[in-house]
Formats: structure tokens, sequence, C-alpha cells
């Protein structure tokens, strides 16, 4: 399932450069299985438990990005986002995890390295590098994770039931969709706004963010862990 995001000139050449990285995503065992319905109910879990300690990170890197927004607008789509759009993954992982066969399963008890590294790497970018680079190094997390979503849709569709629907149904939502070509158009706003350095930083964030997004979904199937 292919979807019109209708980026701006900075955007689409940010995608462009994350096309090979993007194609790797798609073809990852815990994406490819959660698409046939035939993932691990433990590599689920742990993929879920990752993913709550990334959203304790990246709802501080959003507000922190709403508190120097140059604008009153994009401060407010960045502190909304902080708020409601995380809280409502929160609420899906929530339902998921109250599954028979996922309720009874170890959950993690610490952020993994990928995980880590990630979330320090988006509350650098959104503190202290300029606003466009943290804008930038935040976006993947929205655009891959919406692409993703479309793409699994259309593959899920042939299987009913499906025991990952309501997280596949998450990513495919049309609000979900629209949320994410605001995040692109607030994208493209700061990238006309910055001067040329800093446009180079952006794509720099943005690809470096897009590699994370591969690592961290790769990872987490793997079931990384720190080493004693």
């Amino acid at each position: 399932m292919s979807i019109d995001w209708t980026p701006g000139d900075f955007s689409a050449r940010a995608w462009d450069a994350t096309a090979a990285i993007r194609d790797r995503i798609d073809r990852l065992p815990l994406l490819t299985e959660l698409a046939d319905g035939t993932l691990e109910p433990h590599r689920f879990v742990e993929y879920l438990g990752q993913d709550d300690f990334y959203l304790r990170g990246y709802t501080r890197a959003l507000a922190t990005l709403a508190s120097r927004a140059p604008t009153s607008a994009a401060a407010a789509f960045w502190a909304r986002s902080a708020g409601e759009a995380v809280e409502a993954e929160v609420l899906m992982h929530d339902a998921l995890l109250a599954d028979d066969r996922l309720r009874d399963l170890p959950r993690p008890a610490v952020a993994s390295p990928t995980t880590r590294a990630y979330v320090n790497s988006l509350l650098a970018a959104t503190a202290f590098e300029p606003y466009p680079v943290g804008v930038a190094a935040v976006l993947p997390c929205y655009w891959v994770y919406a692409d993703v979503g479309a793409t699994l849709a259309g593959r899920a569709a042939a299987l009913s039931p499906h025991p990952y629907a309501g997280w596949v149904a998450a990513y495919a939502d049309p609000a979900f969709q629209d949320v994410t070509r605001q995040a692109i158009g607030w994208l493209d706003d700061a990238a006309t706004a910055a001067d040329e350095d800093t446009r180079a930083r952006m794509l720099t964030a943005f690809v470096d963010a897009t590699h994370y997004e591969e690592l961290f979904w790769a990872r987490s199937y793997d079931l990384e862990a720190w080493q004693a």
C-alpha cells in the first residue's frame, strides 16, 4: 500500500536519502513475521517493552522541541504530540499486552543498549542542536512508522483473524498518517528557514535516526540485552 506523503523539497530529499535503509527495514524478520502473524509472542513483548522505554525519552524530546519552537503553532504541534499522541501509543501497548498470549510473558526490565543510544541521540539533538536539526531527528519515528504501518496493513489483510491486528491498525490509521503529514510539513518549514550548513546537519540527523529505527527493530527481535 503506497501513501502519498506530499513532501516538500527537503523532506523529499531526506526520504530519498534513506531509501536503502527503509528497504532493509521492510525486510526485517520482526516486521515480516508481524505481517504474516508468525512472530513469536515473546519477541513481540520484548519489542513493546523496549518501545515503552523509547517513548518515555521520545516524549521528553518532543517537549524540548516545543519549548524551542520558533512559532506558537509549531510549539503547539510538538507539545500536543508529546502528550496526546504518545499517550495513545502507551494505551495501545497496554491493550495489546492484556492479550491472553502475552500478559504472562516476561517484559524487559531496562532499556536495551540500542534503545538507550537512540533515545540519547534524540535528547541531544533536540536540546543542544539548532531547532531544525532536532525536528529532523524526531521525524523518522513518525514517518517510518507510518510508512511501515501502511505496508504491513496490505500484507496482513490476507490473514483474518490476525494475532497482531491491533498494532498494525494503529500505525495504518489515517489519523496517524495525517499527523505524520503535519510533522513532515514542520520539517520542511524548519528547513526553509535554515541556512545551508544547518540543512546539511538536518539531513545527517534524519539519516542517523532512520538507521536507529532499523537497529531498534532488529535488536528487539534479537532480544538484545546488556552483558553482565
